[in-house]
């Protein structure tokens, strides 16, 4: 199984398209048997005021923000730190959107196929009690890093939820090798037709 790279954004809203920014980026490497090789984290400056409602949410302030590198700077680097590797985000629409925003107002491509731990958990886990990534780190058990709501304590707790449904794809469903592919195709799956796609998977 080859590396990825889970990726957790920290932003002043919703949409890029209409006007919000990065205000910081983290970056987990991890190779295929679930180790974390590397990370990148970097806040950034966009050149935008961060609301008082996301500073309360986040702990990121205009001050720390003042002094942070220019968001070009630090996406060229994270693009770099990446390189052809897989993105992986829980509700990667959300940092795909930013991913390839910020990575265009810098000049540079961002040709990464995602994979998204949320619309994996919905067809894995089904009777959790939803799928908020919070929800599920402490459904697996799994540990909490750092403060909820920043970028790396996100994409470490991402990289553990990874890892857990890789775990359990090789040992639930007899997945013997749940690659970058696999998890690319069962997000796609229909809900239905899960059990079908990993008996498949199980006796190839």
């Amino acid at each position: 199984m080859s590396l990825c790279a889970v990726i957790d954004f920290e932003t002043t809203g919703i949409s890029p398209d209409g006007g919000d920014r990065a205000t910081e980026v983290a970056i987990v490497l991890v190779e295929g048997g679930g180790r974390v090789v590397d990370r990148f984290q970097s806040l950034m400056n966009a050149g935008v005021r961060i609301p008082a409602f996301i500073t309360g949410l986040t702990g990121i302030t205009n001050a720390m923000i003042a002094t942070a590198p220019a968001a070009a700077q630090v996406m060229g680097e994270a693009s770099r730190f990446v390189g052809q590797a897989p993105l992986v985000a829980h509700n990667a629409a959300f940092d795909r959107r930013f991913w390839q925003a910020e990575l265009a107002r810098a000049g540079l491509a961002a040709n990464q196929p995602f994979i998204c731990t949320l619309l994996l958990a919905r067809r894995l886990y089904p009777q959790a009690p939803n799928h908020q990534l919070g929800t599920l780190v402490d459904f697996h058990r799994l540990p909490r890093t750092g403060q909820a709501h920043r970028a790396l304590a996100d994409a470490e707790m991402a990289a553990a939820l990874l890892g857990q449904i890789r775990h359990d794809l090789r040992t639930r469903h007899g997945v013997a090798s749940p690659d970058n592919a696999l998890l690319m195709a069962l997000q796609r799956c229909a809900k239905a037709s899960v059990s079908a796609m990993m008996a498949q998977y199980a006796s190839a």
